[in-house]
């Protein structure tokens, strides 16, 4: 609980902010257009950091293993340098996906992100320290960044679970919703490329008419709830798309694809249907 509590309160802790904005402007500043979204992972369907993160935890815990076997210098030499090379991309795609993140979110990200810092330090004075046959040295750090390490795989925990950092947030709002075709608005309330903002029950929908037909979107951005009924309709290779006014993830309004982040999942649509001149929607 006491730990729980200490990493709650990273949360309101402004001071990381003095280090976090400057950082964050920097990144962003950076990592721009078709790097960025390669990043945060919009060609895979969903973050790619989670993805890269298994070769040098994979790597490194290996190594920990072959470090207690006797004459194994060579294999634990190995899974050093191998963790310790994965570890750079995935730290640069976390990076990127972190100055997308909220204010509170970046706060507990930045120390995720230095303790994993450390980490790739202590494994990096291991791999030098096996290379120049100090075995033993090698060891030791290696198992101070297996350390340093964890700390930051329960801060990234704490990120995804706790504070809903890079997940769908627009997902939970389909469990919302009631089986069975749904009223949404009269045809006739529709203007061609103009969205209206419907509702089923407590649930916002977007229901936009182009010429490719009608669709029914959750209001909220899936990136950080952004209201897409302020976004701006776009055509992107031919396909109507729809920006979020909040951090301009781009969505196609025929199958909610996502094309450029920092979304990195797809915006749920629902099925629609027209009876008697009324739109219906249900659930997928």
């Amino acid at each position: 609980m006491a730990v729980r509590m200490l990493v709650d309160r990273l949360e309101t802790a402004g001071r990381l902010d003095q280090v976090g904005e400057p950082l964050q402007r920097g990144v962003q500043a950076v990592l721009r257009g078709r790097v960025r979204d390669a990043l945060h992972g919009v060609w895979l369907g969903h973050p790619l950091h989670p993805a890269l993160v298994q070769v040098p935890v994979g790597a490194w815990l290996s190594a920990a293993v072959v470090d207690g076997i006797p004459g194994t210098h060579r294999a634990g030499t190995v899974l050093t340098g191998l963790g310790t090379a994965g570890a750079i991309p995935a730290a640069l795609a976390g990076l990127n996906d972190w100055a997308s993140l909220s204010r509170e979110q970046r706060r507990t990200g930045l120390v995720h992100a230095s303790a994993n810092l450390a980490a790739i330090g202590l494994y990096t004075g291991s791999l030098i320290a096996r290379l120049t046959g100090n075995h033993r040295l090698g060891r030791r750090l290696a198992y101070a960044g297996l350390a340093s390490a964890s700390l930051g795989a329960y801060l990234g925990g704490h990120l995804s679970y706790r504070q809903a950092a890079a997940v769908n947030q627009a997902e939970p709002f389909l469990r919302q919703i009631p089986e069975g075709w749904q009223d949404l608005c009269a045809r006739d309330a529709l203007a061609d490329g103009q969205p209206l903002k419907a509702r089923i029950g407590d649930v916002p929908v977007l229901v936009t008419r182009t010429e490719s037909g009608v669709t029914a979107m959750i209001a909220h951005c899936g990136h950080q709830t952004g209201p897409l009924a302020e976004g701006e309709l776009v055509t992107v290779d031919g396909a109507d798309c729809l920006v979020c006014p909040w951090h301009g993830s781009t969505f196609r309004l025929a199958d909610g694809a996502v094309l450029t982040g920092p979304a990195a999942t797809d915006q749920p649509l629902l099925r629609t249907r027209e009876i008697g001149g009324r739109i219906q929607a249900s659930l997928p």
